[in-house]
C-alpha cells in the first residue's frame, strides 16, 4: 500500500468515525455539525484529487487537504468548549485528524 493510499484509507476512516458524532452534533449545532461535515469530506476529497495531479498542483491539494483536516480538529475542539461533546467522545477522532495531518503533511513536501 502506498503512502497515497494509506492517506486516503485514513482519511475515510476518520470520516466514518466522525458519523456518529455529526449526528448528535447536529441536534445541538447544526452549523458546526455542517461545517465539520465539510471540512471531513474536502479532507477526503483533496486527497483522491491530488492523486491525479502533477507537480505543483498535486502539493496544492494536499496543502488544502492539510488545512481542511486541522479544520476538523478545531471543529471537535469548539464542540468541546461548548459542551456538546466530551474529550473522551472526540478522542479517537482527535488522533486520526492528527495522523491523517501528518501523512497529508509529508505528501505535500514531495
Amino acid at each position: 500500500m502506498t503512502a497515497l493510499s494509506t492517506c486516503f484509507a485514513r482519511s475515510l476512516h476518520l470520516l466514518r468515525t466522525l458519523s456518529p458524532l455529526l449526528a448528535s452534533l447536529t441536534a445541538s449545532d447544526a452549523s458546526l455539525a455542517d461545517q465539520l461535515r465539510r471540512a471531513a469530506a474536502s479532507t477526503v476529497l483533496n486527497i483522491a484529487e491530488a492523486n491525479r495531479r502533477t507537480l505543483r498542483d498535486r502539493r496544492n491539494r494536499f496543502r488544502i487537504a492539510l488545512g481542511s483536516a486541522a479544520e476538523v480538529t478545531a471543529c471537535l475542539e469548539v464542540a468541546v468548549v461548548f459542551g456538546y461533546v466530551t474529550p473522551a467522545q472526540i478522542a479517537a477522532a482527535l488522533e486520526l485528524a492528527d495522523r491523517v495531518r501528518a501523512m497529508t503533511c509529508q505528501l505535500a513536501r514531495k
